[in-house]
């Protein structure tokens, strides 16, 4: 059952607490007190350089990750990656706790104010855009696999300068197991609706697929992902969870695609809205496992190998257990330190290793940061992380 950590109060208690946590788990980790030089940006993109943005929509609080009684669920996060990276143990999210308009805000580096349970652009440009249209990239270069329900939007914003001419391909793999068991005419449909759940915060909001959405899934299957309908539906039928088959397809566009960017949301974890820890916890023990098959996958890769940097982050933390306002773990309703504190780790060659930051950022600072680093312009309202560069 869940164990209340009801002392960290404000985000720089939760800050203090993870680092004391971790410098007692895992030994000596230098705290990063200077910024790194900003002779390490460049206006110039280099061929090579590949980023990928994992972030855990759901929410992780503290006390099923970094917090002493959490740390069993995060073995690979704490004892393989971390090590290799620089970890931020204060990351804030002003915004809207939802996890669409959260992740949006992320990706444009602005908080978003629209409403998390409709379908639509983002009003402010994303990353993708900046990304394709600064560096003048091909359409094939950025790609976001993200779950299905309203984050078909997210890759390109409604701006009047960018749009989706510039935006990324968006792959929602809930949908395009759909779109293939409709054409495979799969009789074992109900046995992996485990991959289907649309929404764990609003299951009754799922828009019903046309012959033509269908149709377009089915090209991206084959065309994108180069993969059959019957060896897709096969694959699925080996995988356990939704995250899985996400990993699977962001496996499948590295050695289809190679993209030099992508953003990836594993959203297991969000079945806490249905009220089970076990569940919960299994998620994030998975997630886990994932980030660390991914940091593999990445350093197996020739295209990918020592020019890849991989950013991990929740879009924001679930309510603490004695808040009365809230629901504890099941939740992310109070606004709370504890929903709005969360973390980050970065790995790549160019960053720091087992390094803690400790200062405050804000979880709409990467997008400039990303932009600083690899050499194009945003309007982001966010600030550059100079530990990054």
């Amino acid at each position: 059952m869940p164990h209340s950590l009801g002392h960290l109060s404000s985000p720089r208690a939760i800050s203090a607490t993870r680092r004391d946590f971790l410098r007692g788990t895992i030994g000596a980790l230098s705290l990063a007190s200077m910024p790194r030089s900003l002779t390490a940006q460049t206006s110039i993109l280099r061929a090579t350089q590949k980023t990928i943005l994992v972030t855990f929509g759901g929410g992780a609080r503290d006390e099923e990750t970094f917090a002493e009684e959490g740390q069993e669920n995060i073995p690979n996060l704490l004892r393989t990656l971390l090590p290799q990276g620089t970890f931020f143990s204060q990351v804030i999210n002003a915004g809207i706790l939802g996890h669409y308009v959260a992740t949006a805000s992320i990706v444009t580096g602005s908080y978003e104010r629209f409403d998390n349970f409709i379908a639509q652009a983002p009003p402010n440009p994303t990353l993708f855009e900046y990304y394709r249209k600064g560096l003048r990239r091909p359409a094939t270069d950025t790609w976001v696999i993200a779950p299905s329900n309203g984050f078909q939007r997210i890759g390109s914003s409604s701006h009047k300068n960018f749009g989706p001419e510039y935006g990324a391909g968006v792959i929602l793999p809930k949908r395009l197991l759909a779109a293939a068991l409709h054409d495979n005419k799969a009789t074992d449909g109900e046995a992996l609706s485990h991959l289907l759940q649309d929404s764990y915060e609003m299951p009754e909001y799922q828009p019903l697929q046309s012959g033509m959405d269908r149709e377009l899934h089915l090209d991206m299957l084959e065309s994108s992902l180069r993969l059959s309908v019957q060896d897709f539906v096969q694959k699925a039928r080996s995988l356990d969870s939704a995250d899985e088959l996400s990993i699977y397809i962001t496996r499948q566009l590295m050695k289809q695609q190679a993209p030099s960017l992508m953003m990836l949301t594993l959203h297991d974890m969000d079945i806490a809205h249905s009220g089970s820890y076990s569940l919960y916890v299994d998620a994030i023990q998975r997630a886990d496992r994932l980030c660390a098959e991914l940091w593999n996958m990445v350093q197996t890769d020739p295209e990918y190998k020592d020019r890849t940097t991989l950013y991990i982050m929740p879009d924001f933390g679930r309510d603490a257990d004695n808040d009365p306002a809230g629901n504890g773990f099941q939740h992310h309703r109070t606004g709370g330190a504890m929903a709005r504190t969360t973390w980050m780790l970065a790995l790549g060659p160019h960053l720091r290793q087992n390094t803690i930051v400790d200062h405050p950022i804000e979880s709409i600072d990467l997008v400039p940061t990303i932009g600083s680093y690899l050499g194009f312009e945003t309007a982001s309202t966010g600030k550059v992380i100079r530990e990054l560069l």
